[in-house]
């Protein structure tokens, strides 16, 4: 099957030509037709198997074929609710690239940057409305936008909007949209409480199903390199030196973790940048785009930073911290590999992360390939509970020595910041 076959206008197959889109992902030769047919329609697939488009290119079309009313200012017809800035901006990035052949004007909308630029372009009138949940409503109190026009509400990373707390908001979001609209939801994974949110948007939704979370991309190749925690900073520059590996998008448990690496990577002369939940959004951007030109080899990323990085052609994830949900990795490894391309996933595990390993390969039913001809070969064993009960004892000392430190440093302040009396 080719896009030529799903009944798609000229357009936006001359546009998708551009990009160099001839063949359907599994999830979009499912949708499009649906949504084509203003079915809704709930979709369940894994990272990188191409779903944005699988709204995108339907909504488009149905804008495209409406007659064209060109007095008054546009009214935003479509809006996508997604939870990150950084998904946001992929999706709008999107709509423009399939749209580029269409007179539909498209824009995004997120916090952490001033609003004067996105009520400006609200103000010019767009059709399609790409927002992060807490903007959108900040800017419909405003009386910026209102809902009352809106003909296709897409909920997109549904199941990460749940994790991050934004229950509440959308369902204030929905209670605002007109009773007559069609309505797409789309998640990696399907919870009880999705479900439910599902049943509360939906009408007689046509279900699409396509790789199930518990599954990894066929096209990725999954090695592992076992090693001790001391030595998984030495382990990283050897991989590193891989030639092969141009560009890499590298995983950390924790925003702290993420800084620590780059600085590590500095010192090696590797160029690297960080993005995650502290960073300001111009940093935030400014490393995503330093990443995809090629000025920054690795992107060093926390997971819910790294939801919506979307880069075409990346063939190297590396977990520098296996996470401690099976899921989780079956999505970070999803950033590479996609879309049918080819993709290296490398993990690098210390004693302790052993289980999380095990727990992997039970749900993706797959044996990872062991790399043990390294120089930096696992020693240790994992703890058992008494010692991973000192262990802690030990971190919270260390912890509560340093801020007992840097609050002296600070002068007239001791213990967790309390005041000399």
């Amino acid at each position: 099957m080719t896009f030529k076959d799903l009944n798609l206008i000229p357009p936006i197959l001359n546009a998708l030509k551009d990009v160099d889109y001839t063949t359907p992902t599994s999830i979009q030769a499912s949708a499009i037709p649906l949504v084509l047919n203003k079915e809704d329609v709930i979709g369940s697939a894994q990272t990188g198997t191409g779903k944005t488009a699988a709204f995108a290119i339907p909504i488009l079309q149905h804008l495209a074929n409406q007659p064209q009313n060109h007095k008054g200012k546009r009214k935003v017809q479509v809006l996508v609710v997604t939870p990150t800035r950084e998904l946001a901006i992929q999706i709008a990035e999107s709509f423009t690239n399939y749209g580029k052949y269409t007179h539909l004007r498209n824009t995004v909308i997120f916090g952490g940057v001033s609003q004067g630029a996105q009520t400006n372009a609200l103000r010019n009138g767009v059709d399609i409305l790409v927002a992060t949940p807490g903007r959108l409503l900040d800017l419909m109190n405003q009386g910026f936008i209102t809902l009352d026009h809106i003909k296709y509400f897409v909920l997109d990373e549904a199941d990460r909007m749940l994790d991050m707390g934004f229950i509440h908001d959308i369902k204030k979001i929905i209670a605002k949209l007109p009773r007559e609209r069609q309505s797409l939801f789309f998640s990696a994974t399907m919870p009880k409480s999705i479900v439910k949110l599902s049943n509360e948007i939906l009408r007689n939704p046509k279900k699409v199903a396509v790789s199930p979370v518990s599954s990894t991309a066929e096209t990725i190749q999954q090695y592992l390199y076992p090693t001790n925690k001391e030595s998984k900073k030495d382990l990283l520059f050897h991989i590193l030196q891989d030639p092969e590996l141009e560009q890499v998008l590298l995983f950390s448990r924790t925003k702290h973790g993420a800084d620590k690496i780059v600085r590590n990577l500095h010192k090696k002369k590797i160029e690297a940048t960080a993005i995650h939940g502290n960073k300001s959004q111009n940093q935030r951007q400014r490393a995503l785009k330093d990443f995809k030109e090629g000025r920054k080899r690795v992107l060093v990323a926390t997971d819910i930073a790294a939801r919506g990085i979307d880069i075409d052609k990346l063939r190297h994830v590396i977990n520098y911290d296996i996470p401690n949900e099976p899921e989780t990795y079956v999505h970070r490894i999803g950033r590479c590999g996609r879309a049918g391309e080819e993709g290296i996933s490398i993990s690098i595990c210390e004693p302790e992360e052993n289980a999380y390993i095990t727990d992997i390969e039970k749900l993706t039913k797959q044996k990872i390939e062991i790399i043990s001809d390294h120089p930096y070969p696992q020693t240790d064993r994992p703890m058992n509970t008494a010692e991973k009960k000192e262990a802690e004892k030990e971190k919270q000392r260390k912890k509560q020595e340093f801020f007992a430190n840097r609050n002296k440093k600070r002068g007239g302040q001791q213990g967790f910041g309390k005041k000399r009396r």
